[in-house]
């Protein structure tokens, strides 16, 4: 089975090579990275990219619940982002995010709520789709890390928050602040 390489692996901040062509390699690559993804259980993964397994490539899946059909997504591209107008406070929106190369850190990010991205799918065919709410974020988080970026810049960037987690006695996660 495929290793899910951990930050600071120089692939993680390398921005990924497009695919020429979708070939028994790269349906190969996809049927590890499925089952690399299904067996990361703690956290439990609902994306992973390719240069999460050491490929430099831009092929990233996403399986938001147990039950989703695996998505694949191979060269993706964000067209077009939006996000709703908020009565609520700007804090309030953003999501707790964490990463299968970055084990127990997280931290509060804000992403679009709707995005349209153009890729191709395992078959080799083209798509232009709108995604919105969890698999939005999903796709923006993994379309980083083809793009060589790892969450906690985002945190950074926003001015946010980076929490260490740890399992108490009871075995449930507490949260600490990381301060940077």
């Amino acid at each position: 089975m495929l290793e899910i390489v951990k930050a600071p692996n120089p692939v993680l901040s390398q921005k990924a090579k497009k695919i020429a062509k979708v070939d028994k390699a790269v349906i190969k690559l996809i049927t590890d990275m499925e089952e690399a993804l299904l067996a990361a259980t703690d956290p439990i993964g609902v994306g992973l990219a390719a240069p999460q397994v050491g490929k430099s490539l831009q092929l990233f899946i996403a399986k938001p619940t147990k039950k989703s059909t695996l998505m694949v997504f191979i060269n993706p591209q964000i067209t077009k982002r939006a996000t709703k107008e908020r009565t609520i406070k700007k804090e309030e929106h953003k999501k707790l995010e964490g990463c299968l190369s970055l084990v127990n850190i997280w931290g509060e990010v804000e992403r679009f709520d709707s995005i349209w991205v153009s890729y191709v799918d395992e078959t080799g065919k083209k798509h232009g789709r709108r995604f919105d709410g969890f698999i939005s974020t999903i796709i923006q988080h993994e379309i980083d890390h083809l793009n060589g970026i790892l969450f906690p810049r985002r945190v950074l960037e926003q001015k946010g928050t980076l929490y260490k987690s740890e399992k108490s006695e009871k075995g449930e996660d507490v949260f600490e602040e990381i301060k940077i």
